[in-house]
C-alpha cells in the first residue's frame, strides 16, 4: 500500500500492525494522534521528550530515545541541555501536532515529557505521583491512594489532577510555578510519600524496591528529578491492547476497573465527545510550591 497523508505528513506503511494482528495499525495510530492532539498538545508541547519506538511493533523490541536526530522530522526540533557529567546534548521537543506525526511515522508510539519546559529545564513546574499497585491490590484501594494524594496537596494549597496511566495505575499531577530548584520539588514530593506511608504503611510503600511491594501501591515520587519523564495524556502505551494514559476528572476514577481502562478505539470516542479538557485549568494555575 502506498504512503497515507494523515495531517500534511506522509505515513509510510500503514497498513503494517502495530499491535499484534488483532490491534490498530500504523495509519490508525497516526490518524489516532491526530484526532486528539487538540487535547495531547497543551501537556506535551515545548517540552523535552523521551520517546518509545517500536520500529517491529510493540509485539517486537521497542527502545527509549531522548537524544535528537535529523532523520525524525523536520518539526521535530532539537534543544541543547547540559546533561549529568556537564555534557551537552539535543534533546527532542515538538510543538504541534505535525512534530507528532513525523514521530509516528518512525514508529513512535509512547510520548513522555519532562516536568519542565525546554527553554527553563532547569524550573519544573510539574509534580507527579505514580501510584503502581502490586498484582492483587483491588482497584479502589488505588483511587483511594490517589485521593489521599489529593488530600495531602490539598492541604499544602495544592490543587492537583489525575489521570489513568493506561496500565495499572493512576497518576497525581499537581502544576506549580516555574521556580523552586528540581532537588526542593523531589524533596517535597518524597515528604508526601513518606506521610502516606507512615499513616498506612500495610498499605504503600515509596521505595523501589520490588522486592518489598508485594501486596503494597508504590508511591513513585522519583519521577520528580531532572531528566525524568512520565507518560503524557492521550499518549498510546506500547502494550497489548493499545491502552492509552487518560486525563480524568476526579470523580470518574472510581467508575474505572483499572489504569488500562482506555484503548484507542474508547479514547477516540471520548476525544469526539468531549466538551471541555478534563485537565481545564491546569495551565493557567499560579500556585506555589509550600516553603520549608
Amino acid at each position: 500500500m502506498a504512503g497515507l497523508v494523515v495531517g500534511g505528513v506522509t505515513i509510510t506503511h500503514p497498513e503494517r500492525k502495530v499491535f499484534g494482528e488483532d490491534g490498530p495499525s500504523k495509519g490508525e495510530v497516526a490518524a489516532y494522534y491526530e484526532a486528539v492532539a487538540r487535547w495531547m498538545l497543551p501537556e506535551l508541547r515545548h517540552r523535552p521528550l523521551s520517546l518509545v519506538r517500536c520500529p517491529q511493533g510493540s509485539t517486537g523490541p521497542c527502545f527509549f530515545q531522548k537524544h535528537h536526530a535529523g532523520t525524525l522530522g523536520a518539526h521535530v526540533h532539537p534543544v541543547t541541555l547540559e546533561e549529568k557529567g556537564g555534557d551537552e546534548a539535543e534533546y527532542i521537543y515538538v510543538d504541534d501536532v505535525r512534530g507528532v506525526l513525523e514521530l509516528v511515522q518512525m514508529n513512535t508510539l509512547e510520548f513522555h515529557p519532562w516536568g519542565a519546559r525546554a527553554d527553563t529545564p532547569d524550573k519544573p513546574d510539574r509534580m507527579i505521583f505514580d501510584l503502581d499497585p502490586a498484582k492483587g491490590v483491588a482497584w479502589k484501594a488505588v483511587v483511594a491512594a490517589a485521593r489521599a494524594i489529593r488530600e495531602h496537596l490539598s492541604a499544602a494549597g495544592l490543587e492537583s489532577f489525575v489521570r489513568s496511566s493506561g496500565g495499572k495505575g493512576l497518576h497525581v499531577v499537581a502544576p506549580i510555578r516555574p521556580g523552586p530548584p528540581w532537588a526542593k520539588v523531589k524533596s517535597f514530593c518524597e515528604g508526601v510519600a513518606d506521610a502516606l506511608v507512615a499513616e498506612k504503611p500495610k498499605l504503600y510503600i515509596a521505595e523501589a524496591s520490588k522486592a518489598k511491594r508485594d501486596g503494597l501501591i508504590f508511591i513513585d515520587w522519583l519521577r520528580n528529578t531532572r531528566g525524568a519523564t512520565s507518560v503524557t495524556g492521550w499518549s498510546l502505551r506500547a502494550r497489548p491492547g493499545a491502552p492509552v494514559a487518560m486525563p480524568l476528572r476526579w470523580e470518574e476514577i472510581a467508575r474505572l476497573k483499572s489504569g488500562g481502562a482506555f484503548d484507542l478505539t474508547k479514547a477516540l470516542k471520548r476525544a469526539k465527545a468531549l466538551e471541555a479538557d478534563p485537565w481545564e485549568g491546569i495551565a493557567t494555575l499560579k500556585q506555589a510550591l509550600p516553603s520549608g
